[in-house]
């Protein structure tokens, strides 16, 4: 995609060149201005330049109008693919995506994990419906979302289980983001005490587990998540 948006920008600027270089020619040379002006086959050979060089702008502008259409459907799909529907974070295949990344490598030391289950969900569901379910995922996928904020790889794994991944992980930094959640679950729960959000969580960090990869790492966290419900 960038290389072809690279090669139209590149062809464009070149069209525009040669427009120019040829009006400036045109302009300047008042013997070739006459002979367009006064003979037949100059003027039509003129006319036909002039023609294929506006045909050429206009194609140019349908590749890019053609290219822009296809970049944004790639980004519709790359949304649809990665991003969780209900709430827009990234979804349990972006997380084994993410995952990925480190699979068959040496566990970097500096890598921490937390997995959040929303335990309150079958209860909010009971009382509230689907709906309500669906209302309760969302506001808790923006709470995650804002406590993140940069700091973390944060998705849905899958029904009411969240993970969020560290890098350059400390312990300071995965309690200041536990305590953003917990603060704005708490502002929550005041807003909406008919409909709290409740969860359990569980966290693992490298540096100080004695877990040889990434996916032991991240079943721990949620084994530890298990364990608090």
């Amino acid at each position: 995609m960038k290389r072809f948006d690279k090669i139209k920008t590149i062809q464009l600027f070149v069209m525009i060149v040669l427009a120019a270089a040829a009006v400036l020619l045109i302009v300047r040379d008042t013997e070739l201005y006459h002979l367009m002006a006064v003979n037949p086959h100059v003027k039509m050979l003129g006319a036909l330049l002039w023609i294929l060089l506006a045909g050429s702008f206009l194609f140019l502008f349908y590749d890019f109008n053609s290219y822009a259409d296809l970049r944004r459907e790639n980004m519709e799909l790359d949304h649809a693919v990665y991003s969780d529907a209900l709430t827009g974070m990234a979804n349990r295949y972006s997380v084994d995506v993410y995952i990925g990344q480190f699979l068959n490598k040496p566990l970097p030391a500096d890598l921490g994990c937390i997995t959040l289950d929303l335990v309150s969900l079958s209860e909010i569901n009971r009382r509230h419906g689907h709906s309500g379910g669906d209302t309760a995922i969302q506001a808790f996928s923006d709470i995650l979302l804002a406590a993140a904020n940069g700091v973390c790889f944060v998705g849905r794994n899958g029904g009411n289980k969240f993970v969020a991944i560290f890098r350059d992980c400390t312990q300071a930094r995965l309690q200041q983001f536990l305590e953003k959640v917990q603060a704005q679950t708490d502002q929550y729960n005041q807003m909406h005490p008919d409909a709290a959000l409740v969860y359990t969580q569980g966290t693992a960090s490298a540096e100080e587990e004695t877990v040889e990869s990434v996916t032991e790492l991240v079943a721990l966290s949620d084994r530890r998540a298990l364990q608090e419900g």
